[in-house]
């Protein structure tokens, strides 16, 4: 059974949070409180649920324990009020009125436990035209203007995977909300709802650019600013080999430092004309495309040119400055990022792999108390299936 090793702690060691299942922001804001040292108990529904991932290598399970409850069955929603009784913090991902429908809502959960901090995890928010509405990452950052931002001039946006809506705008933010709500339920003894939506977190994001909007200094088009791949000294080049390095450098003396390497004295000058950058930016492509990603990076070794080379997912792990630090590490076989950020008095670390539906219900009915959780269920009456997630597919 994964039970967390208790001789580890962080700086959340102690907080008891209830995760109803689901997958994508949900599941990855609770890994991050289980990562800061939070016993995490996982609530599973018998025969699963949500994309097809096999759990032994979900790694935003990781540091979690789970149980499974069947919240259709007539004592399903008993038991999770039973655990929530217990806990300081609970995490879902339904659609609006789906954990009301089922017994879990806040107001059933609220009354078993007062401080409890309700944690709500959607996409378009539990109001608002859309609140009913199906969705994924990608259609909530495009409503909020941020996938507008990313891309090339003249081409299609740029999907930046999942990571811009799903976990920047929506599993940090739920954290944060989350996190506040405890600090405050400790001081006043009153929980509360935590409404966090990708749509929220996402614009959010979005203020600095925003604010140079409002001053004249960011143009609402892609490709054409400082940030956003329109400057010359700010993006990606292609090398000989066909792989990539990214330069940022932004201020004039790593300018000057990144064009002495590349020895392109000749166009300096146009840093600050932007009717060059254009010949700039030819320049720069030319001179990359002359040697390897690995001949590049030897080049600007050591330097404050502020250029990189561009790694796969694979190749990261073994960057000598990442493995200095441990940023990666491997266990039960996979490599996965460590838990971040680091604390110097309440160390984090990999307890323990995913969480396998129901593997610690009879650890948890124990350590919680809830010794209900390993009865058997009679079978519930038929009932309408539950709508999937507002942002993701399970529910």
């Amino acid at each position: 059974m994964a039970v967390p090793d208790k001789g580890v702690h962080g700086p959340l060691a102690g907080v008891r949070v209830v995760e109803l299942a689901g997958i994508g922001p949900g599941p990855f804001a609770a890994m991050l409180l289980a990562d800061l040292g939070a016993d995490v108990v996982r609530v599973d529904r018998p025969g699963g649920g949500g994309l097809a991932i096999d759990p032994a290598y979900d790694i935003t399970n990781r540091n979690k324990r789970s149980v499974l409850v069947d919240l259709k069955a007539p004592t399903g929603p008993a038991r999770v009020l039973d655990l929530v009784a217990r806990a300081d913090v609970l995490i879902e991902g339904y659609r609006p009125g789906v954990a009301e429908r089922l017994g879990v809502g806040p107001e059933p959960c609220r009354a078993r436990n007062p401080r409890l901090v309700y944690g709500r995890m959607t996409g378009w928010g539990q109001d608002g035209p859309l609140a009913e509405r199906a969705g994924h990452d990608i259609a909530y950052i495009a409503l909020t203007g941020t996938l507008g931002m990313i891309g090339a001039a003249g081409e299609a946006p740029t999907v930046p995977a999942n990571l811009l809506g799903d976990y920047a705008g929506g599993s940090l933010y739920l954290v944060v909300g989350v996190l506040a709500a405890l600090h405050h339920a400790r001081s006043t003894g009153a929980g509360q709802v935590v409404d966090a939506a990708i749509v929220d977190g996402a614009s959010h994001l979005s203020s600095m650019i925003r604010g140079m909007v409002a001053a004249g200094s960011w143009q609402d088009r892609r490709g054409a600013n400082l940030l956003d791949g329109g400057c010359p000294f700010y993006g990606t080049y292609e090398t000989a080999d066909g792989e990539y390095m990214a330069v940022g450098a932004l201020e004039q003396r790593f300018y000057d430092e990144f064009i002495a390497l590349m020895g392109l004295g000749e166009v300096a000058p146009a840093r600050k004309d932007l009717a060059r950058w254009g010949e700039l930016r030819a320049a720069v492509a030319a001179r990359f495309r002359t040697r390897t990603r690995a001949e590049w990076t030897a080049v600007f070794e050591g330097s404050d040119a502020c250029v990189a080379p561009v790694l796969s997912l694979g190749e990261a792990p073994h960057h000598p400055h990442l493995a200095a630090r441990g940023t990666f590490v491997d266990h039960g076989g996979i490599t996965q990022a460590a838990p971040a950020p680091r604390f110097s008095a309440t160390p984090t670390s990999v307890r323990s792999g995913p969480a396998r539906p129901g593997a610690d219900t009879a650890a948890v009915a124990q350590d919680w108390d809830v010794p209900d959780l390993l009865a058997s269920d009679a079978p519930g009456p038929d009932r309408a299936p539950v709508p999937p997630h507002p942002t993701q597919e399970g529910a």
